[in-house]
């Protein structure tokens, strides 16, 4: 089957790519990821993909989107409900992008985390793949979620700290920044 695979990044291809070539599948990565955040981030993130369907011989349509803007409008007032919009606008793009490149389905790696909503992923995907007549191949990836990162580290790859979002950037290191801060400013008299 070919299949074209969205990819949020290259640690969290590692172990889809294993899995759907050990298959037999055709493959062609997709890189369209708008909420990713800084700039910085979206491009060291892009390089390490870019990198590694290299070495894997996996075709790459590439979005350059930086959606910072649209992203901010989507989601900004309600930024609990954040990741139902991220899902949606990128698996929308991507069964549109395979239904238009002559592929049979899509997946994507966003089903290899054990941080996401998989349910509405799954949800909107199989909702996508109705909407564009196309076919969406699903595959709980999670499964091999150690073997990923273990492959990713023997790569020597990029990896990201959160997902991708300024909301999951916040999530991740506030806390932490919050509590050094503490630890080292000096005593209130």
């Amino acid at each position: 089957m070919k299949i074209l695979l969205h990819q949020c990044c290259g640690p969290c291809s590692v172990y889809p790519v294993r899995i759907l070539k050990g298959m037999g599948h055709d493959l062609g990565g997709y890189w369209f990821n708008p909420n990713i955040h800084p700039v910085t981030e979206f491009y060291k993130r892009l390089e390490t993909l870019t990198a590694f369907d290299r070495s894997e011989n996996i075709p790459l349509i590439l979005d350059e989107t930086y959606g910072l803007v649209d992203f901010l409008k989507n989601t900004a007032q309600n930024h609990t409900e954040r990741c139902g919009y991220c899902y949606r606008a990128r698996l929308e793009m991507t069964a549109m992008t395979a239904k238009q490149n002559g592929f049979d389905s899509f997946t994507s790696t966003l089903l290899y985390s054990r941080y996401q909503n998989h349910e509405l992923m799954v949800e909107t995907a199989n909702e996508m793949a109705s909407k564009y007549n196309v076919g969406f191949f699903y595959h709980d990836f999670r499964e091999g979620w150690k073997d990923g990162i273990e492959g990713s580290k023997a790569l020597g790859m990029y990896r990201q700290q959160y997902c991708g979002c300024i909301y999951s950037e916040e999530d991740r290191y506030l806390k932490q920044l919050s509590a050094k801060y503490a630890q080292n400013s000096p005593q209130q008299q």
